[in-house]
């Protein structure tokens, strides 16, 4: 076995320097995961507000009727 001493035991190495490249990524993640939050959020406030409007009033769909809209005339191209 091996003697364990304060340099074997306590191997620490220094931590790699954060590249310019390592930098805009972490930076731009840090900007499309806060994005993402607040669209996650914006989307449940937004459904929340729906289904409590249908549930106090359903929707009527609207129909045609029977005869549906009259058509309109064509324009006569210019010769």
């Amino acid at each position: 076995m091996t003697k364990l001493t304060k340099t074997t035991l306590l191997n620490t190495t220094k931590p790699r320097a954060e590249t310019l490249m390592d930098k805009t990524t972490r930076v731009v993640r840090e900007i499309l995961d806060e994005e993402t939050a607040q669209r996650q959020i914006r989307t449940l406030r937004l459904r929340k507000a729906r289904l409590e409007r249908e549930a106090v009033a359903p929707v009527e769909k609207i129909t045609s009727t029977p005869g549906g809209a009259p058509k309109k005339a064509r324009a006569k191209a210019a010769n």
